[in-house]
Formats: C-alpha cells, structure tokens, sequence
C-alpha cells in the first residue's frame, strides 16, 4: 500500500466538510479506491445503515478463541466480509485524519515493535505492564466522545454522526455477565480507535517519564518504561503512574503482567531483547538454523515432517495448522531482516543458506559435500550450473 501525501489530504479535507451520511460513504469509498485501486466496488448507503446497527445487523461478529501462551483462552470477535470491508476503509480515514502520540508505536502506519523497542536500549531498568481487557474498555458512548472532538469535530449538528462511526465501530458482547457495547477485538478499527482514544493517556504517561528521567512507549495494551536509574520504587513514580492509568483514564493495569527487568538479565520490550541493542531471543535463531539443517541433511520432504511435529507441539495452539516449513521460515527470515537489518552476518547466512535450499531442484547431497570441502562459493557454482543447465 502506496499512499501519497495528497490522497491523505484530500480525506481530511473531505472529512472536515462532512454533514451527512452521503458525504460518509463518499469518503469510505474514495478510501476503497486508494486502498484496492480504481476496479473495487464503492461502499453503498444501505449496506453502511444495516453494518451501524446491531438491532437489524445481528450477525456482525464471528467470535472464536485462540490459546495465549500461558495457555488461557484469548476470544476474538471477527468482523464478517461486508462489514470488514467498511472497517478497513474506516481505519484507514481514522488514520489519515488523527495523529497518534509519537509515544504510541502500535498500529501506526510505518512504526512497528522494533521501533518501540529500539527506545530502550541500555538502560539498566525496563518495566513492562499490561493493561487489563483494554479493547473492552473503550465502549460506545466513549469512542463517540472522542470524535466529537478535534481533529474529528463531529460534535453539534454533526452528533448523529459520531454515534452511527462508535455503533459502527463498537458491538454488544456479554463480559463477566454484562452485556456491554464496547470495542471488538479482532476488529481492523479497535487498535487505531484506541491510539485516538488514549492520546491523553500517553500525553501524561510521557510527561510522568520526563520527570523521573525515564522513556516511555505503548504499544496497544503494552506499556513500557526504562531508565537509567531505579525509579520503580519510589511511590511519587508509582502512586503517580497507577493515578493516570486507573483514576484519570479508568483503565486497569494486570498486576499478572507487570515486571521490572535488570541489567544483568534478559530485558526485552514488546518481546524483543533490549539490553544492549535491539534483537530476538537466541531461540529463534537457533530454530531457524535447525530447521535448515534438517532441510539440508533429510531433503524437504522428511525436514517438512519434523517442522509440524515440532511447530504443532510449540504454536498448535495459536498458529495455523497448515503451516508449511518453507512459508514458515520465508516469514522468521524477514522478521530477522526486519529486526537486525539486511547486512547482519547471521541474517545474511542463514538467507543464503535458505535461498539455496529453494532453489535447488537437483540431488543435493553432492552439492552439500561440495560446499563442505571447497565452501560456499564453490558449491554455488555447481548449483548455477545444474540449474541452468
């Protein structure tokens, strides 16, 4: 997705003369045209009235579960293939139109988990929470408040339509016993509508850093502070921090997910290590380099048969079963690229290593012995060659 400055523009400026629902569906469209290209369908008035209310439209959400790590259930409400399409086009004007705190690295077009992690590199202490149910605590009447508001301004005459983007946005789901109608999780708007909604959030949280000489990030429901010195001790910081977070904001911190980590130790941040600079685990290399070898020792389709049985006993519970060994480890590999650049010594290995393997269509067990005796490039030679023919 190329999206040029002046398509972000023309949104915002289209958004900033909305008065009705027809201005509405002309925007969601335009957003479906630089989104999908010229050929998609436009978004139609009916369809818009019918996704907003959940009264008419009672099959909004396919709700399934997936296994945490932990081995807890996680649900996920999942939005069916019309209203899909209308939220796609939303978040993508929500995103035009707003500008998260620049401490928000989540769900941000061009930031990702290396961005948020790269903001704590070295410091002697890394504190990472987690807030509690986050997508559930933002309901209707709240993601209405925020666009009533600037930059979306949709107060006044314009209310109704703050309301029918939050019904949009939001659907009535039973939690502890209460139906409450509030944000889904698993909805491509949530995420995006909670950056809008939690600017105040991260305005205070990032002050409450700069005056104990601490860095702070959020990343959705993760919240990460580092420094230099301890100030996770000190009850000024922690009476100050549990205040913005549950008293001004009403969120709820899980104290199951809250821990501070020591130089000395393994510190990471949104799941990569942080120590002294931004990488992934050792395990994730090394499954990578196994993976190989089993490719390169038993040929793919006997490596392909330990892969599922290893992946099944590891990710079953949370990744797709159909997995396949060389998708798998086309998509670690670029995760590493992503993570340690493309002219990292180990990324740069292990891809060679892979896209060797790829390529090759011929017995490779001499080219292997090749490569053992005379090297790399050697081998590489024989494989062009056998290639080519």
């Amino acid at each position: 997705m190329n999206i040029e400055p002046f398509q972000k523009e023309q949104i915002r400026k289209n958004f900033a003369e909305l008065q009705n629902k027809e201005d509405l569906v002309n925007i969601l469209s335009d957003a479906q045209r630089m989104l999908y290209g010229e050929n998609c369908k436009d978004v139609q008035l009916k369809s818009l009235t019918y996704y907003a209310n959940p009264e008419i439209c009672k099959m909004r959400y396919q709700t399934f579960t997936i296994k945490k790590k932990s081995g807890a259930d996680r649900t996920i409400h999942a939005p069916v293939k019309g209203l899909k399409s209308i939220l796609r086009s939303l978040n993508f004007v929500f995103q035009c139109i707003s500008e998260p705190h620049e401490a928000a690295t989540g769900f941000v077009l061009d930031k990702s988990i290396v961005d948020n992690a790269k903001k704590h590199v070295g410091n002697h202490y890394v504190l990472n929470m987690d807030l509690k149910d986050f997508f559930h605590s933002f309901d209707r009447n709240r993601v209405k408040m925020g666009l009533m508001y600037e930059p979306f301004s949709l107060g006044g005459d314009k209310e109704p339509l703050a309301f029918l983007l939050a019904s949009l946005c939001t659907h009535p789901f039973e939690i502890d016993g209460e139906v409450k109608t509030v944000l889904p999780q698993g909805s491509p708007t949530s995420p995006t509508i909670t950056n809008i909604l939690c600017k105040k959030l991260d305005r205070r949280l990032n002050g409450l850093a700069n005056r104990f000489g601490a860095t702070f990030t959020r990343y959705a429901d993760d919240i990460t502070f580092s420094s230099p010195h301890n100030i996770y001790n000190d009850e000024t910081f922690i009476k100050e921090l549990k205040r913005i977070i549950e008293e001004d904001q009403n969120l709820v911190i899980n104290p199951k997910k809250t821990r501070l980590q020591k130089a000395g130790y393994r510190q990471e941040a949104t799941g990569l290590i942080v120590n002294d600079k931004v990488n992934v685990r050792r395990r994730y290399v090394k499954q990578i380099r196994m993976w190989l070898y089993y490719w390169e020792k038993y040929g793919y389709e006997k490596a392909e048969q330990i892969f599922k049985r290893d992946y099944m006993a590891d990710k079953g519970h949370v990744k797709n079963v159909n997995a396949h060994l060389v998708n798998v480890l086309d998509g670690k590999l670029e995760f590493l690229k992503m993570v340690k650049g493309s002219e990292d010594g180990t990324y740069q290995r292990l891809k060679e290593r892979f896209d060797f393997l790829v390529g090759f269509t011929e017995p490779i067990n001499d080219v292997l012995d090749i490569w053992e005796k005379y090297g790399i490039d050697k081998a590489m030679d024989v494989y062009y060659k056998n290639k080519l023919g």
